[in-house]
């Protein structure tokens, strides 16, 4: 038997493992601080739920399975489908409703750099609201999770659902041939021009003129986002139904102004979002110093969702991390902290009759907050002073015969290599003194 890990998945460490917690920790602040409690929603849910709301691609992407009892089921894609149905199936829920959920989902594609087929996904999400308000606040916890994970040479890549209808429109496509287009056009800049000019020409309908007046739109170069939005103005002029989508998106630009983040908010009429239930404003993110990775942080509005549930429409945008792939990004970036243990004190073990007292004083060590563990059998003290430096664990409590007599420990700095006999008292002082110096 050759022992591995499924294609498409991975370990994390306890190293990695750490760190990865530490980022989902910032992030929860970041929710928690604009006002966004927790859901929890199951890993499983009946097909029926999923299927019809992530287009055909994505549908193939799903793990489905019969399950013991000879139900239908599959793992969730995503967690904002299963939000719309916690939303459909408990109507009590007060609007406009807010909601974060860090949990894992799984699609079934092609593993790639940065891109696993389980993931945890952060989603923050605000439903019974339309408004530009709304939406800008979607933008505003984005960045703010950037900022908070310590990144700044990045972009919110935003656009509109409506400007992409008019895109297609100008290309000569109805509604048939949009999810086809907008599929292409969302790989443009993968598949490069030619391929894309190559792949829509086979599409029923097109015209070839209007693709390259979409092309010169979607690929302008230069200049801030109000000057594409009078672009798309331009190119977009005889199409009355784009003005309210460049309309929104006016109003997105200036709060997103007023919030401080717009040197971060580009607009970028080529971000098409393949997902089929997206109805208004959509994003993605990108890092700069990785120009291929892919997008870190993306979402958009989804008005028609939960009324695939619920038999009515309710307003609903949201905003996704892929926390996965950014801490694959910030490991590429050399950006993750480096800690390899949660323990700040090793409290020595020497022997059974010493045991007890080892366990008091690490006792005495975590109810004054401090991580602590004990090395967990008996030996030289050389061996578990190795431990310590080999697990990146800053101070050793000693505890010996003589310590133990007269009611001391061995206060020992593995950075600097000394150690004081000193009450234990004055010790958990001393520790936690030089710990919070470290973190300032």
């Amino acid at each position: 038997m050759k022992v591995q890990c499924l294609k498409g998945f991975r370990d994390y460490l306890p190293e990695e493992m750490l760190q990865k917690d530490r980022m989902l920790q910032s992030v929860q602040q970041v929710f928690e601080r604009h006002g966004y409690p927790p859901l929890m929603t199951p890993a499983l849910e009946y097909s029926e739920i999923l299927l019809g709301k992530y287009g055909a691609e994505g549908e193939m992407l799903l793990y489905r399975f019969r399950d013991n009892g000879d139900r239908d089921v599959a793992l969730r894609y995503d967690l904002t489908v299963p939000l719309a149905r916690v939303l459909a199936e408990h109507g009590e829920i007060t609007m406009p409703f807010r909601r974060y959920q860090i949990a894992p989902v799984w699609r079934a594609e092609k593993p790639a750099r940065g891109r696993f087929r389980e993931f945890m996904q952060c989603d923050a999400d605000l439903i019974g609201a339309d408004s530009a308000a709304a939406d800008a606040e979607m933008l505003v916890i984005g960045a703010a999770v950037m900022k908070e994970l310590g990144l700044d040479g990045y972009k919110l890549r935003i656009n509109h659902r409506g400007i992409l209808s008019a895109l297609c429109r100008l290309a000569g496509l109805g509604t048939d041939g949009e999810a086809a287009f907008l599929r292409l056009l969302d790989k443009l800049d993968k598949i490069g021009a030619d391929s894309f000019r190559d792949q829509v020409a086979e599409l029923p309908g097109i015209d070839t003129g209007g693709v390259e007046k979409v092309l010169e739109t979607v690929l302008a170069e230069g200049g801030e986002s109000r000057q594409m939005l009078q672009m798309l103005q331009q190119a977009l002029a005889s199409d009355p139904e784009a003005q309210s989508s460049i309309d929104r998106l006016t109003g997105v630009l200036d709060l997103v102004e007023a919030a401080g983040v717009s040197e971060f908010c580009h607009v970028d009429p080529s971000i098409a979002r393949g997902l089929s239930y997206y109805t208004g404003l959509v994003y993605e993110t990108y890092l700069d110093a990785l120009p291929g990775f892919g997008s870190v942080m993306s979402g958009g509005r989804y008005d028609g969702l939960v009324g695939m549930f619920a038999g009515k429409d309710l307003p609903a945008i949201g905003i996704s991390l892929g926390i996965d792939r950014l801490f694959a990004a910030m490991k590429e970036m050399d950006l993750l902290e480096q800690r390899s243990q949660p323990a700040e004190v090793l409290v020595v073990l020497f022997s059974t009759e010493l045991a007890a007292a080892s366990f008091e004083v690490a006792s005495k060590l975590r109810e004054a907050g401090i991580s602590t563990v004990v090395y967990p059998q008996e030996a030289k003290l050389k061996k578990q002073l190795q431990f310590a430096q080999r697990a990146g664990i800053p101070y050793v409590i000693v505890i010996g015969e003589e310590e133990h007599r007269q009611g001391t420990v061995g206060l020992r700095s593995m950075d600097q290599g000394n150690q004081q006999e000193i009450p234990i008292a004055e010790a958990i002082d001393l520790i936690r003194s030089a710990l919070q110096s470290d973190a300032r």
